[in-house]
């Protein structure tokens, strides 16, 4: 019986293994024509009609955008050596500081009429800034103005014909929400790169003097600074600013300075050649449970203020050491980068309430700002 039960298996098994290889070799012995085959083993995915947009695809935003983000060449002429006179020096060390320096970043057209938004730190000290389009079209730019503050800078180059970023709406941003980031990262070209507004409203970080900093998983890498970041309609929403890197390179935390401020810092760019900011003359802290015990204060929110200068506006409309500022012009605030912020907003000689703790007392007082001065740039 097992005899028979094997011969009856091994049988079926070779018949099985030639009915394959003919149905695979030579299908017309079973009575199936090649094409019929074909049609029965390969499912051909319909083509999508000329000129559509794969569902999810981002081609159309950023399309919108890319032809109004610029390259930006910098070159920056060397710098003598101090040691340069001396032969001594030379023989050993050799001519230094003989080359000049290059860099390059990103830019976006904002203006028909040639007004182009990038960062300060991109063209900072820059002899020659050169623009190149995503067209190849090339001019030289002239500065208008920069806000070291926000590391903010307008420049402006004369063509005919320009491509314009629309303006979009910062302010509506939330977290998840798809962003592009657009720049040219290492000099390899305009890249588009893709993800998500990880974190809104970022400061204390210590990159600039006012800080509100929309953060972004979408790759940012060197070169890309001053280009655009931009929602899947194509409209701006930031201008890329910095990345926190071990490496140098995107580790998935980028950060882009809001359209709200870099519009506001470009119309006094360009009407004034400089930013007025709101003043109030006081040495701001954190509320600390130390500082809120040492100056007798019982709030729990808000920013302590440890100084008043003398005949400042704070000091004139009766601000003293140890009041917390809990809200200026209406608009809370829970930190020293958002006073500052929200007192920079503010439009000098025009009073502006503003509501304090002092001890035990909740007030408000009506606030003339004066002018920010300029920061004062450290000796060489």
């Amino acid at each position: 019986m097992k005899r028979l039960w094997l011969l009856f298996s091994q049988t079926a098994t070779v018949l099985l293994a030639a009915y394959f290889v003919v149905g695979t070799l030579k299908p017309e012995w079973l009575g199936k024509s090649p094409a019929a085959m074909r049609n029965l083993a390969v499912v051909e995915a319909p083509s999508a009609p000329s000129g559509s947009v794969p569902q999810g695809s981002l081609r159309l935003a950023a399309q919108k955008a890319s032809s109004a983000v610029v390259s930006i060449n910098i070159s920056k002429a060397a710098k003598p050596s101090p040691h340069g006179n001396d032969p001594w020096f030379r023989f050993f060390f050799g001519e230094q500081g003989t080359e000049p320096q290059a860099g390059l970043g990103s830019g976006v057209i904002v203006s028909a009429s040639g007004y182009i938004l990038t960062n300060n730190h991109v063209i900072e000290g820059a002899d020659e800034i050169e623009v190149i389009l995503n067209d190849s079209r090339r001019a030289v730019a002239k500065v208008i103005g920069t806000d070291p503050d926000t590391d903010l800078a307008v420049l402006k180059i004369e063509l005919d014909k320009l491509p314009v970023i629309v303006m979009g709406n910062s302010d509506s941003l939330q977290v998840g929400d798809q962003v592009l980031a657009i720049g040219n990262p290492f000099g390899v070209g305009q890249t588009v790169t893709s993800g998500i507004v990880s974190a809104l409203g970022r400061n204390q970080l210590g990159i600039n003097t006012f800080e509100n900093f929309i953060q972004t998983d979408a790759a940012i890498n060197p070169g890309n600074s001053g280009g655009a970041l931009v929602d899947t309609t194509g409209n701006l929403l930031g201008i890329n600013t910095a990345i926190y890197s071990r490496s140098g390179g995107s580790m998935g935390i980028g950060f882009a300075i809001p359209v709200s401020t870099a519009r506001l810092v470009m119309e006094g760019l360009v009407k004034d050649g400089q930013v007025t900011r709101g003043w109030i003359g006081v040495e701001p802290n954190e509320l600390s449970p130390e500082l809120a015990e040492t100056f007798g204060v019982k709030a729990r929110q808000g920013v302590i203020i440890t100084g008043v200068l003398q005949n400042g506006p704070a000091a004139l409309s009766g601000v003293r050491p140890g009041d917390v500022v809990t809200a200026v012009a209406d608009k809370e605030v829970a930190n020293v980068s958002e006073l500052l912020s929200a007192v920079a907003a503010l439009r000098p000689g025009t009073p502006s309430k503003f509501r304090l703790q002092r001890r035990d007392e909740q007030i408000v007082l009506e606030l003339t700002p004066g002018v920010r001065p300029k920061p004062r740039r450290p000796a060489k």
